[in-house]
């Protein structure tokens, strides 16, 4: 079905519950639902027409109707369309139906909305915060409109941690919240008997920094690009351009056919960047330096080369809303040949090695399982569902940029395996070069940026989705007044992909829990909010900025 059919398909099997629906691009479908009607819609969309769940998002929209819109987000891969599910609950009873039960990827995002919305999720199979630190004072929401930026309440004494109680007769080995090899915070609580791993839980979120607060708060339109490359250490310009294509399918902004490919070499050389890093890392976790060593040799010159583009090494800063803000100059297209060339030569000596390395293979192959329905039903995203036979990767089933206009190979695997997960990251930078040379030899001439003579209308939406390194980029924006979004929903790749985690691990030897953690490529800033406990007295607190500065948190410790 189109999206047009599949909006007529649901209004005709829900007639009255269905409120509206609308098609404003051919690959973006928005319905509009009763509350009681949630459930048997996803299920609809999920079950019967295949469609995936991506993310739930929660809208303070009390000053404008008086009720909060809850939106549940699908994609329909073979038609290439996305579709928001919409429906509103009142202010005096905020709670809806959970569709997790049905779809069990909306797990954390239904958790996220009752921890930053206020709207709970009846009906939800773990119903514990997911966001939010244990000593958040119960009736503050920090999505609400009329909670400003910023707040820091004071800790409600008391609390215990919700935790995921252990099957029985079994153990608990704690990871994190520092690992060695896991260079951001993330505490998971991996359950064994004798060495054998039978469970595991997570408890994340230990550096949020309100990001989407900023962007319907603070910032406008054009200053969000900035603030999203820094979602993500690595997936930066991924943000900065999903953020702005939603914007731009929301205001009907046109971007000329020269941005569309600068947007698409950038984003394939931040791919190459980002599989060499996360190469080397994981021969770093399994004790093979050697492979950190070479891997990070050969990005450097990368790195350089980004330098050149953008002045910068990473953290590129070329995105605006309408096009970007630097040209690639047609005098160092060779230069970016010559770079790739090495890259090539090299990775694919380094590839030819790795099947032929017995110590790689025995950490590698057979170990991390992770099968397919189990990756579909959980929402795994990128190398981490392709691994799993999943061939899904936004740049063929939904085309953005200039990709439609490109030859782009998914790379699937059906091992289900670590190693499945490193050979589809090993064949992608090898395509990434491909890419990158036939965008270099038919990049059009004119203009980088669309001329906007006109302010962007409020009430306006646009859903847009871009491949990162690590998998889907999700963005979704609800146009406002002041020049900033009323609404700027964000999904990460290792926000599905740690729902993933706990299956992963069953069956695994506790020795081989690192790599498969390490094997989605996980980004835990991209997720997550910090806190400080203080090991003596047991007292958590948030510092400011200006306490760090001074270094009052050192002299506090000592």
């Amino acid at each position: 079905m189109s999206a047009q059919q599949l909006g007529e398909s649901v209004k005709q099997r829900f007639g009255d519950k269905v409120i509206s629906f609308s098609v404003p691009q051919p690959d973006q479908l928005y319905l509009t639902v009763t509350s009681d009607s949630i459930v048997p819609v996803a299920e609809y969309l999920y079950k019967d027409q295949g469609c995936r769940f991506i993310i739930n998002s929660g809208t303070d929209r009390r000053q404008q109707r008086g009720k909060f819109l809850i939106t549940h987000f699908f994609a329909q891969d073979k038609e290439k369309f996305y579709i928001a599910v919409h429906t509103e609950v009142d202010e005096d009873e905020p709670q809806i139906d959970s569709i997790t039960p049905s779809v069990p990827a909306a797990n954390w995002s239904e958790r996220e909305t009752r921890d930053m919305v206020g709207v709970v999720p009846t009906g939800h199979p773990d119903p514990r915060r997911l966001v939010l630190s244990d000593d958040w004072p119960e009736d503050l929401f920090p999505l609400r409109w009329d909670v400003e930026h910023g707040v820091k309440p004071p800790s409600v004494e008391g609390v215990a941690p919700e935790r995921l109680a252990p099957p029985e007769g079994a153990s608990v080995v704690p990871i994190g919240p520092y690992f060695p090899v896991l260079e951001e915070p993330a505490y998971f609580r991996v359950f064994v008997e004798g060495e054998e791993v039978v469970g595991a839980d997570y408890r994340g979120f230990y550096s949020h920094r309100g990001v989407e607060k900023l962007g319907c708060s603070v910032l406008t339109y054009n200053q969000i690009p900035f603030i999203a490359e820094r979602i993500c250490g690595i997936c930066g310009f991924v943000h900065s351009c999903s953020y702005c294509q939603a914007v731009e399918r929301a205001a009907g902004i046109e971007v000329p056919p020269r941005a569309e490919y600068i947007r698409t070499i950038m984003l394939e050389l931040e791919r190459i960047e980002s599989h060499t890093l996360w190469l080397g890392i994981a021969g770093h976790i399994i004790g093979f330096d050697t492979v950190l060593m070479q891997t990070w040799r050969m990005r450097e010159p990368l790195m350089w080369l980004c330098e050149r583009i953008s002045g910068n090494r990473k953290t590129y800063g070329m995105n605006l809303v309408g096009g970007v803000r630097r040209d690639i100059k047609p005098e160092i297209y060779d230069d970016i040949r010559q770079v790739l060339t090495d890259i090539e030569r090299e990775w694919q000596e380094l590839y030819d090695a790795i099947p032929g390395d017995s110590t790689l293979m025995a950490r590698l192959q057979g170990t991390g399982i992770l099968p397919t329905e189990v990756a579909r039903s959980l929402g795994a995203a990128g190398p981490t569902a392709r691994g799993s036979g999943l061939a899904i990767d936004v740049r063929v089933d939904h085309p953005f940029a200039a990709y439609d206009r490109l030859e782009v190979t998914k790379c699937v695997y059906d091992g289900c395996d670590n190693l499945a997960r490193t050979l589809v990251r090993l064949d992608e930078t090898v395509d990434s070069i491909k890419i990158i040379r036939q965008a270099l030899q038919d990049m059009p001439e004119g203009p980088i940026m669309a001329e906007i003579d006109e302010e962007i209308p409020a009430g306006c939406e646009g859903m847009s989705a871009v491949e990162a390194p690590r998998g889907e980029v999700f963005h979704w924006v609800l146009t406002g007044t002041e020049n900033r979004p009323e609404r700027w929903r964000v999904r990460a790749p290792t926000y599905a992909n740690l729902q993933n985690v706990p299956p992963m691990l069953e069956g695994n030897a506790l020795a081989d829990v690192p790599i498969c953690i390490g094997s989605y490529d996980p980004c835990f800033s991209c997720t997550e909010r910090m806190e400080i406990v203080d090991v003596n007295s047991g007292q958590v607190r948030v510092y400011s900025q200006e306490e760090i500065l001074n270094g009052d948190y050192r002299r506090q410790d000592d």
